[in-house]
């Protein structure tokens, strides 16, 4: 029984880390190609494309973001009782879904992106970039249904895969697009008197036509493999003789009450970017700052700091998605060991991960804008100085929110969410309004509504799962361990930088220095044991390297 159970964790979180793996890949490549779409279009483009994607994600989710972990969470629990008759159903409910509230979801942005952009964010022009992105709603809900599908049948390869092509072709698609159609908007706005506003708009156009080429490419191959699978699943719905097999009446309601909480929980999380855009750029215009500057700080704010801090915070994302459908098996199979050791294990491998991350890049924030962005304003380094410590809440709140739904609590999220919303808004308009610290207010905000949905989210899950989490190897070791890795890297940089007057090179030196110094620290401290260890990506290569060097204790 033992043994089984810690097959089933090792499985649970040797498949998060797949999809883990897939989506640090995946922002790597994000983070890459932003490098030369910014030089390409730069921090006013960077706030058109901002714009576009902030209403496109509200669009998104409420037409379809919710369906893969839907999905997934109810194949796994008729799977796991061999009920491959209603899995189908639940695919081909989904299916339906997906082509309805996607296509109208696509119709609803291409025809109001004016007004979306215009008169509700004050950024016309990047209604262009909007418009492309609207066909993206469509296919991304057709793609989502066939990545929930594979998830629920636990295995993370298809959606790892598609999600590593899919970017690839994005940021390929979208830094040729982006050169292409700068010039073009050149020409578009010589003729209608600003060159400079068209060729970024047109510019961020180009980088959200890589978006849609991207999706489509993953659709693609999600289709090839569903076809390929299609056949060998179809031999375990011949063979499944359950007789009172769900209608599609009981598919429909089944799917709706698992997907209507994800998506509040969701639209809650998005709103507050729509939000924080809509209070800073009206507030920071009624108090007299000029257009483009308020555009040139939202710019750094959405298209710097939150792509790097997205990188890390992914890790939480892949985990959420493949801990839903293992604890929903757990939980309705009533194994409640099973249940809290894999919610505490996820808890651990996450802040491992996170708080580290926001150390290091609330130390090297500057450096690395300046590594990738050839950005040395003072102020984007005091964003990412304020802001870095949102990647620990928000990556804790991202999977919280996912053990939750697991364990069958959907709208617990979506409570704590507008809770810690309601908060958040307050807090953003106090800032604004009374100390005047226009993007400041924004990045203090966004910390504070992290932090908010955390502490809900960890009451929640203790009252309900009866899971208690280790303090110490949680949250004090990797906390110590990352401070200790934070005064090491701040030296190395500085003593680098004097040494040999390069920013890139002493950048690569001290974030190299600092994981190493990091895990020896967290291993000598018995924050991982050898097992643990193993469940991480190379896990076994990662065990070897520390006996070489006598870290782990016997």
């Amino acid at each position: 029984m033992g043994s089984n159970r810690k097959n089933s964790n090792t499985n649970f979180i040797l498949q998060g880390s797949l999809l883990a793996v897939a989506s640090i890949i995946s922002r790597i490549v994000g983070l890459v190609y932003r490098i030369p779409l910014t030089a390409t279009i730069g921090k006013t483009g960077n706030d058109f494309y901002g714009t576009a994607f902030s209403i496109y994600n509200i669009i998104l989710i409420i037409s379809s973001y919710s369906l893969p972990l839907s999905v997934s969470k109810l194949v796994a629990a008729k799977v796991g009782n061999r009920r491959y008759q209603d899995a189908f159903r639940i695919f081909k409910g989904a299916m339906g879904i997906a082509i309805v509230s996607g296509g109208l979801g696509a119709v609803c942005v291409y025809y109001f992106a004016d007004f979306f952009t215009g008169t509700l964010l004050k950024t016309p022009l990047s209604a262009i970039a909007l418009k492309v992105l609207a066909p993206t709603l469509f296919v991304v809900a057709i793609l989502g249904v066939l990545r929930g599908f594979f998830q629920g049948l636990n295995t993370m390869m298809p959606s790892a895969i598609s999600q590593v092509a899919e970017q690839i072709i994005n940021a390929i698609v979208s830094v040729v697009a982006a050169y292409m159609l700068v010039s073009y908007g050149k020409k578009v706005g010589a003729v209608l008197g600003d060159p400079e506003g068209y060729a970024a708009a047109y510019g961020a156009a180009g980088g959200t036509l890589g978006t849609a080429s991207g999706a489509f490419f993953a659709l693609l191959f999600m289709l090839f493999v569903y076809l390929v699978y299609r056949r060998r699943f179809m031999r375990k719905v011949s063979r499944d003789h359950h007789k009172n097999v769900a209608g599609y009446g009981q598919v429909l309601k089944a799917l709706l009450l698992t997907i209507v909480p994800v998506l509040l929980s969701t639209t809650v999380y998005s709103l507050s970017t729509l939000i924080d855009q809509g209070v800073f750029k009206n507030i920071a215009l009624l108090q007299g700052y000029e257009a483009r500057q308020i555009s040139e700080w939202w710019g750094v704010y959405s298209g710097q700091f939150i792509v790097l801090t997205n990188v890390p915070i992914s890790i939480a994302s892949a985990l959420a998605a493949s801990s839903v459908p293992s604890l929903a098996a757990a939980f309705h199979g009533k194994e409640f060991d099973k249940v809290n050791a894999q919610i505490e294990i996820a808890t651990r491998f996450i802040m491992v991960i996170a708080i580290p991350s926001a150390i290091g890049m609330a130390i090297l924030g500057g450096p690395l804008n300046r590594m990738l962005f050839q950005d040395n304003d003072p102020s984007t380094m005091y964003i990412m100085m304020l802001g870095t410590v949102s990647i620990a809440f928000f990556a804790l709140s991202t999977l919280t929110n996912g053990l939750l739904q697991g364990i069958d609590h959907m709208m617990s999220p979506v409570i704590h969410s507008v809770i810690s919303l309601l908060v958040h808004v307050l807090v953003l308009i106090v800032l604004m309004e009374f100390f005047d610290l226009h993007i400041y207010a924004v990045v203090i905000a966004n910390n504070i509504y992290g932090l908010g949905v955390c502490i809900l989210n960890a009451i929640a899950i203790r009252k309900h799962s009866g899971a208690r989490t280790d303090l110490q190897k949680t949250y004090i070791i990797p906390f110590f361990s990352a401070v200790v890795m934070g005064i090491a890297v701040f030296v190395s940089y500085e003593a680098c930088y004097r040494l040999i007057r390069s920013n890139t090179a002493a950048v690569l030196i001290s974030v190299c220095l600092g994981v190493a110094v990091y895990f020896v620290v967290l291993l000598r401290m018995r924050g991982l044991s050898e097992d643990e260890l193993r469940t991480m990506p190379k896990g076994d290569a990662l065990v070897r390297l520390a006996h070489k060097f006598h870290l782990l204790h016997n």
